[in-house]
């Protein structure tokens, strides 16, 4: 599906004191493809703005931003790598599903935004990417869903990162979030977590998400964390 499909939906994604308006797939359950799961058990969960990307955004819009690189993970249609670039960020928003990153570039378009997005596999990221490191502010919403997330995010994060890089992770309470904060405080990373009640809608995962803030630990910030 292409953002200019007229089975499209708008939808407006609350951040602070901002209104985004963006368009997506009416549903990331009419996106399944069967092959794409059993190549790599791949679900279109990019389709949607869940809970934690709207805490996300509303994080992000309370931030003063203005010249910082900012790459998003895991970015979907970019709502938080958006709020970003409303505040003055250098923005990046990244995704391993290349529709995910054509609905993002054409929502940024449409918003007037200075905004780029490309694919990224955790796994595999493209040289681009990593040559652009560090980051001022890494950001991620609801990544942490599988143990595997951890593991690859364990590596690919402080790959990013400098000594005054900040690490944000909205987080709804997934069990998996656990072993990947206990991982980071392990190798020395800082840590403190902020419970933040969840904006509009309200799905199964509850009304309060987890925002984890890392920074890394001195002369160690490009350390693989091993989970």
């Amino acid at each position: 599906m292409h953002p200019d499909d007229p089975r499209t939906i708008w939808e407006d994604v609350p951040a602070g004191d901002l209104t985004l308006r963006i368009r997506r797939p009416p549903s990331a359950e009419d996106l399944i493809d069967e092959d794409e799961f059993a190549d790599d058990e791949r679900l279109p969960y990019w389709a949607e703005v869940w809970p934690s990307g709207r805490v996300l955004c509303g994080v992000l819009a309370g931030m003063s931003l203005e010249r910082r690189s900012v790459i998003e993970l895991g970015a979907g249609i970019g709502t938080g790598a958006m709020v970003a670039a409303l505040r003055g960020a250098r923005s990046l928003s990244t995704d391993w599903y290349p529709a995910a990153v054509e609905f993002s570039e054409w929502n940024a378009r449409n918003l007037g935004l200075d905004m780029e997005a490309c694919v990224v596999d955790w796994r595999d990221p493209p040289p681009a990417v990593l040559d652009r490191a560090p980051f001022d502010l890494v950001v991620g919403a609801d990544i942490l869903y599988e143990a595997r997330n951890g593991v690859a995010l364990g590596v690919l994060i402080p790959a990013l990162c400098g000594p005054s890089t900040e690490v944000i992770i909205a987080d709804p309470r997934r069990p998996d979030a656990r072993g990947f904060v206990e991982a980071m405080e392990s190798a020395g990373w800082s840590y403190r977590r902020e419970d933040i009640p969840v904006p509009g809608r309200i799905d199964e995962t509850g009304p309060i998400v987890h925002v984890h803030r890392f920074t890394p630990p001195p002369s160690k910030h490009n350390e693989p964390v091993v989970l």
